[in-house]
C-alpha cells in the first residue's frame, strides 16, 4: 500500500518543474483577430493557448488559425509521422491568407509546412524537465449492502525527443468484500519508441511486470521489443500496429500448483488507438496479443481501454476497463482477470 501511495505522489509532484513560459506568441485568427499567449500544445485539431490576463487555459479551433509567431521551441509531428524541432513562424504572403507554417530548426535550416499536414504540437526545451507530461488519477467506490469497497489508482508520465519518446504507465486495483478475500491487481508498463528513417516506421521495446490475485500470478514479468508502423496520424485519430518477440517468466502461487513458475517465449502483436474530439473527450485502447513459441496453441492477450471526459481544465472523469487472458493456465487457475472502474484524473505538462 505505502508502495502504490508513493508511486502516486511522485507522478503528482513531478508537475512542478514544468514552469511556463513566457506568453510573447501570437496566432492571428482567419477572421483577423490577433492574440498574444503562450502556445501550450496542439491536439485533436485543437490549440491550447495561455493569456496572461486569463486565469484558464483558452481551446481554439486549429482550422480557423491563420497565422502563428512563437520564437519558443517545439516539438512538430505532421501527418506522414515527420518529427521537427524548432520555432514557428508564417510566411508571408501577398494578397492571401497564409495556410503554412516555417519551423526553423536552426537560424540556417527550415521548413514550411502546410498546416493542414500539421497534426500535433508540443512545447519541448533544452531543460530535460520540462519535456515531461503526464496524468494521475483515483477513483473509489463502497457499496454498504455488501459491504464492499473497491478503489483504482492509475498514472502515466512520458517524455519525448525529436527521433524517440518514452513512457511509463502504472494502474492498481483493489476489492474488498465483507464475504471474501481481498483481491489485488497491479500492473507497470514501460515501453520506449525510436523512429526509423522510413516515415511513420519506428522500433519498439516494453517491459511489463504484473500481479493478479484472481489468477494466482504472483508476479509475471514480460520482456518484448519489434517494429511498428503508425496507420494513421491525424488531428483526431491515431492508430498504431507492432509485433516483435517476447519474452515472459510467470510465478504462480505455489500453495495451488507445486512447479510454481514458468518460463515462456512467444510472438507479440500489439495495437493502440486513441480516437479525439475537441477539448472534451478521449479514448485510448490498448491491446497485446503474445502467442507463446515454446508451448504452442497458448495465448496471453491483455487489453487497458479509457475513455476521458473533460471536466475543468486539466480535470476529467475518467471510465477504464482493463483485462487478462490466457487460454492454458496451469491447471486450478483462472484464465482471465477484468473490471472496470471510474474517477477523476488530473493531467501535467503537456497533456
Amino acid at each position: 500500500m505505502k508502495l502504490r501511495i508513493m508511486l502516486f505522489f511522485i507522478a503528482v509532484f513531478a508537475a512542478y518543474p514544468l514552469q511556463a513560459r513566457e506568453k510573447s506568441d501570437v496566432i492571428i485568427m482567419k477572421n483577423g483577430d490577433r492574440i498574444t499567449c503562450e502556445i501550450k500544445a496542439l491536439h485533436s485539431d485543437t490549440l491550447y493557448i495561455k493569456v496572461d490576463y486569463i486565469l484558464t487555459t483558452l481551446a481554439v479551433d486549429w482550422k480557423k488559425v491563420d497565422r502563428i509567431e512563437s520564437k519558443q521551441l517545439f516539438l512538430i509531428t505532421t501527418r506522414d509521422g515527420t518529427v521537427y524541432t524548432g520555432i514557428l513562424s508564417t510566411p508571408k504572403t501577398v494578397g492571401e491568407q497564409a495556410a503554412q507554417i516555417e519551423v526553423f530548426e536552426t537560424p540556417e535550416k527550415n521548413t514550411t509546412l502546410a498546416l493542414d499536414q500539421v497534426t500535433k504540437i508540443d512545447q519541448t526545451s533544452h531543460s530535460v524537465w520540462q519535456r515531461f507530461s503526464g496524468q494521475t488519477g483515483l477513483g473509489f467506490t463502497y457499496s454498504k449492502g455488501n459491504q464492499t469497497s473497491q478503489y483504482n489508482l492509475t498514472s502515466d508520465i512520458e517524455y519525448a525527443e525529436k527521433r524517440w519518446s518514452a513512457g511509463a504507465d502504472y494502474s492498481s486495483n483493489l476489492t474488498s468484500n465483507s464475504n471474501s478475500n481481498v483481491s489485488t491487481r497491479n500492473e507497470v508498463t514501460i515501453s520506449a519508441q525510436r523512429l526509423l528513417r522510413w516515415n511513420n516506421w519506428y522500433y519498439t521495446g516494453i517491459i511489463d511486470i504484473f500481479q493478479s490475485s484472481v489468477q494466482g500470478i504472483q508476479l509475471q514479468d514480460t520482456f518484448g521489443g519489434g517494429v511498428g508502423r503508425n496507420l494513421k496520424n491525424t488531428g483526431r485519430t491515431f492508430v498504431t500496429v507492432y509485433g516483435g518477440f517476447g519474452w515472459q517468466q510467470i510465478n504462480y502461487k505455489e500453495a495451488a500448483f507445486p512447479s510454481h513458475t514458468q518460463q515462456v517465449t512467444s510472438g507479440i502483436v500489439g495495437t493502440q488507438l486513441k480516437l479525439f474530439r475537441f477539448d472534451r473527450t478521449n479514448l485510448t485502447v490498448n491491446a497485446t496479443l503474445l502467442p507463446a513459441i515454446t508451448d504452442p496453441g497458448r495465448l496471453h492477450f491483455n487489453l487497458n481501454a479509457a475513455y476521458y471526459v473533460k471536466v475543468w481544465r486539466k480535470l476529467e472523469w475518467n471510465f477504464t476497463f482493463y483485462g487478462n487472458w490466457d487460454n492454458r493456465p496451469p491447471p486450478g487457475f483462472s484464465t482471465s482477470d477484468y473490471g472496470a472502474s471510474s474517477g477523476i484524473s488530473f493531467k501535467f505538462g503537456n497533456r
